[in-house]
């Protein structure tokens, strides 16, 4: 452990400005993937273990569009949407097949397209490694000097731009008439379709946003790092410790939860570099102990 290392980066500006952006950065991307995950928990009560192959294809689905048109916004935009149809044909064909099956049954569905999109696309793509989608041209300038730290402006456009996701998501589940659906689905669906709601159009919606935050989540990741078969499989680990720590179903507990590991990849790289996916786990354990429904969940 290097406890001297963190403390010198807290107290010098540049160590703790640039590793708390990189952590900012971490956290939000991992809020989109991980909001989606948590709603579709929340109102369909399905553990969907193929969120993180949905982050994958968005990666490839954006890589793919950024080949063919060279613009970055209408890559990101169109690779999240295909995700988003995606996700409503996976839902309509195979999840609302098993919405009252067992765990288990739940679980080996997901797993099964898991395995089947990872051999997909080392079939249409490759097995190789391709190279990030890059940056933007207009975000193709020297870094932003803050107190010495060195801050990519294009690393600040990511958490804005996940920031504005995070509120419009916020505001359409707590201000709108869809929000209000959703949130009294996730308590009695049966009340509703006795009102006359159509519940299987409301859970496809659900699903197909749910889909779309993590297509949204793969398709910025893969401006910044490379896009390769089965990176979904760790995103989908964080992912649910981060609906583990926020709360089971809230959006809001997902956001903070997020924020804490991304700090806590970030500053756990400075103290304790070989530790860092550890500490993601003793955070969970310690939630689970001390607050078992999470930090922002509510008690049943």
């Amino acid at each position: 452990m290097e406890i001297f290392a963190l403390l010198d980066c807290i107290i010098s500006p540049a160590c703790l400005l640039s590793q708390a952006a990189g952590g900012l950065k971490i956290g939000m991307l991992l809020f989109l993937v991980a909001s989606g995950l948590t709603l579709v928990f929340g109102v369909l009560g399905v553990i969907n273990f193929a969120h993180g192959a949905l982050y994958m294809l968005g990666a490839y689905f954006s890589w793919q569009i950024m080949s063919i048109t060279g613009h970055f916004g209408l890559s990101v935009i169109l690779g999240a949407l295909g995700v988003g149809i995606f996700g409503l044909l996976f839902e309509r064909i195979l999840i609302s097949r098993v919405y009252n099956a067992d765990l288990l049954v739940q679980i080996l569905l997901c797993y099964s397209v898991v395995l089947i999109l990872d051999d997909l696309v080392m079939i249409i793509w490759g097995d190789e490694f391709l190279s990030s989608v890059g940056v933007p041209e207009v975000f193709q300038v020297p870094p932003l000097f803050i107190f010495d730290a060195i801050i990519p402006p294009f690393h600040l456009a990511i958490i804005s731009m996940s920031f504005i996701v995070g509120l419009i998501l916020w505001f359409i589940m707590t201000k709108t008439r869809f929000g209000r659906l959703v949130r009294a689905a996730a308590v009695n669906p049966k009340m509703l379709e006795a009102l006359g709601i159509n519940i299987n159009l409301l859970r496809a919606c659900v699903f197909m946003l749910g889909s779309f935050l993590a297509g949204l989540g793969g398709a910025l990741a893969a401006s910044v790092g490379s896009v390769v078969s089965g990176m979904g499989n760790s995103i989908i680990i964080e992912s649910f410790i981060v609906t583990v720590i926020g709360g089971m179903g809230s959006i809001s507990g997902a956001f903070l939860a997020s924020l804490i590991i991304g700090m806590a990849r970030s500053f756990g790289a400075v103290a304790m570099p070989l530790f860092t996916d550890g500490l993601m786990f003793l955070i969970m354990v310690l939630v689970l102990v001390l607050r078992p429904q999470g930090l922002m969940g509510n008690k049943k």
